[in-house]
């Protein structure tokens, strides 16, 4: 899950990146809301971490410029204004959640992974695909009753792919996430981690899960 912290005490976007990169989801920083607009335009994320009292363009004003311009981004604010009056009006504003500080890292992150989910389409936190299931609130898959060996970037792409199940994801969609698009990695890394994937669910099963879908991507299904 590729997540834009946007928050102007450095100190604090420093613990976020931190602490939620130690959670599993890939971060992004902005300092100041002009600089988040340029990121929410240019890239591609899962969901944004907004402060509202930030330099240039403020938070509410980021808040309805996405909205206006039909970004369905989940935005989850995140912000010392904790009165009735200003949650009301951070979620009739368009934010999809609203934590006040201070906050439980814990806390913070189920409720990014329960946004995604609802984003998504998915209702539940363990995500069945044949049978297999994979834990998005543990970080840890099961297939036939065992539990899979996965590296932590091969559960973030198998977590991408079981959100997004039946689907069709592209390269440049699964690089992305991985890596970040301003990535220098080389695409070669990227096919090492799916092959590391697709032995890890694959192997000793009858059924495969994960498919190359030539000429456009991947899909993660129990139909072939």
């Amino acid at each position: 899950m590729r997540l834009l912290v946007v928050e102007d005490d450095f100190k604090l976007q420093r613990m976020l990146r931190r602490g939620l990169s130690e959670a599993g989801f890939e971060v992004d920083v902005a300092a100041d809301g002009e600089c988040a607009l340029d990121l929410a335009r240019r890239d591609t994320f899962d969901a944004i971490v907004l402060d509202l009292m930030i330099p240039r363009v403020s938070g509410p004003e980021v808040l309805r410029t996405l909205r206006r311009e039909k970004r369905t981004i989940p935005v989850l604010v995140l912000t010392a204004r904790d009165s009735p009056e200003d949650k009301v009006a951070g979620l009739d504003g368009g934010a999809d959640d609203y934590l006040t500080k201070p906050f439980v890292f814990a806390e913070l992150a189920a409720r990014l992974r329960a946004l995604l989910r609802r984003s998504t389409g998915i209702e539940n936190a363990v995500i069945r695909i044949g049978d297999m299931e994979v834990d998005t609130a543990l970080r840890r898959a099961r297939r036939g009753g065992q539990i899979l060996p996965l590296r932590a970037r091969e559960y973030a792409l198998l977590e991408f792919l079981a959100l997004r199940r039946g689907q069709v994801v592209s390269r440049s969609q699964v690089f992305d996430h991985l890596f970040g698009p301003d990535s220098e990695t080389l695409a070669n890394t990227m096919d090492v981690h799916v092959s590391r994937l697709r032995n890890v669910i694959d192997r000793g099963f009858d059924r495969p899960l994960l498919h190359t879908v030539r000429g456009q991507g991947y899909r993660l299904d129990e139909n072939a």
